[in-house]
């Protein structure tokens, strides 16, 4: 059999060999240098020939995945630094120290903060800071800046130094209950004006990054905003890149040549509890990662202490043993004494000690324990000049640095540093010393930090300003400046609210109906997005096609399979829809940065995400967490909704909890539609509200069907009770003057099985029901917890749904196709006797009738139901809901 390590064959074995005996030379002259200098000198030598080969026009050599661990741009090729580097470290020390006295501060009161992720970063925030990040006072939309959420305290600590923030305001930092204090992280709602991007919830920062880049290409290309001059900038920790998310669209990025993104990874090599690869290197992992994308790798690992060690190699000893070393170990030398490095590191061959004794214990000390390239601004200047510079590619910088530099031998390396929030007075007086800042032991002396930050005219404050007002302001800021945008004519909505007639259609497809009208207007049509992940077809959206086009960069380079087709599979450069293959948190990321153009760019545009319901709310809830966060605006549209409507698909396709799950996020508004004219008011109202005069931080979150009906014409004033949640639809035929009464409230699909049991109520068993349309059970507790509130306050305000019901006779008996979790959010305001039936449990395959049969929420079971809740009453007898489930076999 084969030899399973060296194969017996090559793939290059299937491609004829003009020249054999070239070859044969070659590989000769390969393995004479080999056996002459040794196996590292031969990989050498490959490697200039591989990068010769790679500069040469027309040689096409795929290139190596990882490199050694060194700088990917050597001292000699970095360009020169445009700034005062003395003035800029003295800014940078001031920033540190305000960081660490903001969070030791609010030790005070057990809040606490995080230290060590900025003093670790601290230069590759304020390199950017002066030199790169492009702020809003300009003429186009700036830089968009994902920074790294647990370094929040250096990015409040430079906004104080700006003049954006107070010293009252950084003793808030984490206590924001009385209206004027700090997030703990980067939150745009709680801070509106300062923070555009959410991202300590790890691993959605660079997913949303990645989106927003590729967003930012899409209103370019749709001539919608020249984005050209923006960049999208993603602070991230190397802890981080574990999250899935974080590496999902990794490919995305370099697929399309996302070269307006540069994602930089501080690697201190160390997540919360320890390293992040003890036994590996993360750095040489995520450059085989982000090549293997497509992306522009730019190592930036030693500062230039190393650069002497280096040139004293000339056999590659030091470099393979950087190499070998894994990360763990690395943590531990940064915290050893000379001896330990001269024995452990330089001991491991002849080589490296001959190399090691050149060292005296002061240049061992600064090799392993600062001089990391993420502290030096020379080295970080020109990595991100590269980046920057880099076309046809997203760039990844990987910046070592020492988690916790400068905050002392307790806090720098150390495993626990993340769980450190507070300096003590001592490690402050070390922290002031080292940083040569001018502050004297008395202000010290009390044990409570003091906020400091140079004159107003001082040569700090003076080049802070100058910085910035060449890079177009501040940075971070978050500025709205977009103008309301008209709401469509009544026509477009028109046709849902007259019906379908004789003709069956799904309220999926009176959505799809809706908004490819909406499309079509003149003012507005052009800014709906629609984003669907590989189910347009589905959705019955395949009309769009051809029309609005699928948004690609390249247009579509090739004859589409179905081009003489009406509907065929159109790409374009400039076309409309955001078709994102089989990724819901990909297509909540493009939905988000559409939702949030508004502010981001100052173009309002309308998204609409539309997913198979059962893969939305639960499969990325986080992400519609930050997109509340992030004042998000569009709708959300869970088609083929509903436990027992699609037919044979089975428990991992059934969704019966979305609206459960949308119910605790404040900014969505959940809507269950049971008619394709409440989809019309629904959709006018949400223009509205998010795209008025009045604008609103909200999004909508729309249910429909795949279920056909007849579509009846929208009865008169019922508008109100549409968007507020509830409204009588049909009120039920008295068989006789003392008929038993009763109540059926249903949403979505579940409207026409109610009607169903009305009908069979009152044939029957004489009983007269009435129909209630109930399109937001969450719209209606919502309100309800607002009355409730204001009562308190003296207020004497009546909750919508018990107002609309006062009066009803009989027991309530509410139905959907949801578990019952989500009708009883009303049942505490709900006077009347309550039932609710529902579809709790795992969803299963079969007809719909059989599933609504199991779940016990068909016509029969519902009237069933109803006679029993009218036996408990009285006004039946107990022995007739025998009958009836004897009468309908259940």
């Amino acid at each position: 059999m084969p030899d399973p390590v060296r194969l017996p064959y090559s793939q290059l074995d299937q491609l004829p060999d003009r020249d054999p005996e070239e070859t044969a030379e070659w590989r000769e002259s390969l393995d004479a240098v080999t056996k002459a200098a040794g196996p590292h000198r031969a990989a050498y030598l490959m490697r200039r020939a591989l990068e010769h080969t790679a500069r040469t026009e027309g040689t096409a050599l795929p290139s190596l995945l990882e490199t050694d661990y060194v700088n990917t741009i050597p001292t000699s090729a970095e360009p020169d630094f445009p700034g005062d580097e003395a003035l800029e470290a003295r800014i940078t020390a001031w920033n540190r120290w305000n960081a660490a006295a903001m969070v030791t501060r609010g030790a005070r009161y057990g809040l606490g903060g995080h230290i060590a992720t900025f003093a670790s970063a601290a230069w590759l925030y304020e390199t950017g800071f002066q030199h790169f990040f492009r702020g809003k006072e300009g003429a186009d939309s700036g830089d968009q800046l994902y920074l790294q959420g647990h370094a929040s305290p250096g990015i409040y600590a430079r906004a104080f130094l700006d003049g954006r923030l107070t010293e009252e305001q950084l003793d808030h930092f984490r206590q924001e209950a009385g209206g004027a204090g700090l997030p703990s992280y980067p939150h745009p709602r709680r801070l509106p004006w300062l923070w555009e991007f959410p991202t300590v919830s790890m691993g959605l920062g660079p997913l949303s990054a990645i989106y927003q880049a590729r967003f930012n290409r899409y209103l370019e290309h749709r001539g919608i905003k020249d984005t050209s001059r923006s960049r999208v900038w993603a602070f991230l920790g190397d802890g981080e890149m574990d999250e899935p998310e974080s590496t999902a669209a990794l490919a995305l990025a370099g697929r399309e040549g996302l070269d307006n993104l540069t994602f930089v990874i501080n690697c201190n090599l160390q997540r919360l509890d320890g390293p992040v690869r003890p036994n590996f290197k993360i750095v040489q992992e995520l450059e085989a990662q982000f090549r293997a994308a497509g992306w522009n790798v730019v190592k930036s690992l030693w500062g230039r202490a190393w650069d002497e060690v280096f040139a004293q190699d000339t056999d590659g000893a030091l470099v393979r043993r950087l190499r070998e070393v894994p990360d763990a170990q690395f943590q531990t030398y940064a915290t050893r004494d000379a001896a330990y490095l001269r024995d452990h590191f330089f001991g491991a061959d002849a080589a490296l000690r001959a190399i090691g004794r050149t060292l005296s214990d002061a240049k061992l000390l600064e090799l392993f324990q600062t001089s990391r390239a993420g502290h030096e601004p020379r080295k970080v200047y020109a990595a991100y000049r590269a980046a920057v510079e880099h076309k046809g590619a997203p760039t990844v910088i990987l910046a070592q640095t020492v988690k916790g530099y400068t905050l002392g031998a307790g806090f720098e390396s150390r495993n626990a540093n993340h769980q450190m929030k507070k300096l003590t007075g001592a490690e402050f007086r070390t922290m002031r010393d080292l940083l040569e800042l001018p502050i004297p032991d008395s202000a010290l002396a009390d044990g409570l930090v003091p906020y400091r930050r140079p004159a107003e005219d001082s040569p700090e404050m003076r080049y802070l300003r100058e910085r910035r007002a060449a890079l177009d302001g501040p940075a971070p800021a978050r500025k709205v400046v977009a103008k309301p945008l008209p709401i469509p004519a009544d026509k477009s909505f028109d046709a849902l609210k007259k019906g379908s007639g004789s003709q069956e259609i799904a309220t999926t497809m009176a959505f799809v109906r809706l908004v490819k009208d909406l499309m079509r207007d003149k003012e507005t049509g052009r800014r709906w997005v629609p984003v669907v992940p590989d189910e347009a077809r589905t959705f019955g959206m395949e009309s769009l096609f051809p029309s609005a086009g699928l948004y690609s960069p390249l247009g579509q380079t090739y004859d589409p399979v179905d081009r003489d087709q009406l509907l065929y599979y159109k790409e374009a450069k400039d076309g409309q829809i955001l078709n994102e293959g089989i990724t819901e948190a990909g297509s909540l990321a493009d939905f988000t940065a559409a939702a949030t153009s508004y502010a981001t760019h100052g173009e309002p545009m309308i998204p609409f995400y539309i997913f198979y319901s059962m893969f939305g709310w639960q499969r990325t809830a986080d992400q519609f967490w930050a997109l509340a966060d992030q004042l998000g605006r569009g709708f959300v549209i869970g088609a083929t909704a509903g436990r027992t409507t699609m037919t044979g698909e089975g428990l991992q396709h059934a969704d019966g909890h979305s609206h459960l799950i949308a119910s605790t996020n404040p900014a969505a508004l959940s809507y269950d539609p049971a008619f394709a004219y409440e989809v019309a008011v629904i959709v006018k109202e949400g223009l509205r509200r998010m795209y008025g005069p009045d604008a609103e931080d909200v999004f909508y979150y729309l249910t429909v069907y795949n279920e056909t009906k007849v579509q009846p014409a929208m009865p008169a004033g019922v508008e109100e009770g549409i968007l507020k949640g509830l409204y009588r639809y049909q009120e039920g035929a008295r068989p006789q003057a003392d008929s038993p009464r009763a109540q059926l409230l249903a949403s979505g699909t579940a409207v026409h099985w109610i009607l169903e049991a009305q009908r069979l109520l009152a044939a029957d068993w004489g009983v007269a029901a009435d129909v209630w349309s109930a399109p937001s059970w969450t719209e209606l507790r919502r309100d309800a917890l607002e009355c409730d509130a204001a009562r308190l306050d003296g207020e004497d305000r009546i909750p919508y749904v018990t107002r609309a019901l006062s009066g009803a006779p009989g027991p309530v008996v509410a139905v959907s196709d949801w578990m019952r979790a989500v009708p009883d959010q009303i049942a505490p305001w709900v006077e009347q006797d309550w039932v609710s039936i529902g579809t709790d449990g795992f969803g299963l395959s079969d007809t719909r009738d059989a599933a609504r049969r199991h779940f016990g929420v068909d016509p029969q079971s519902v009237v069933v139901q109803t006679l029993a809740a009218l036996a408990r009453r009285g006004e039946v007898k107990p022995e007739t809901v025998k009958e009836a489930r004897e009468r309908y076999g259940l």
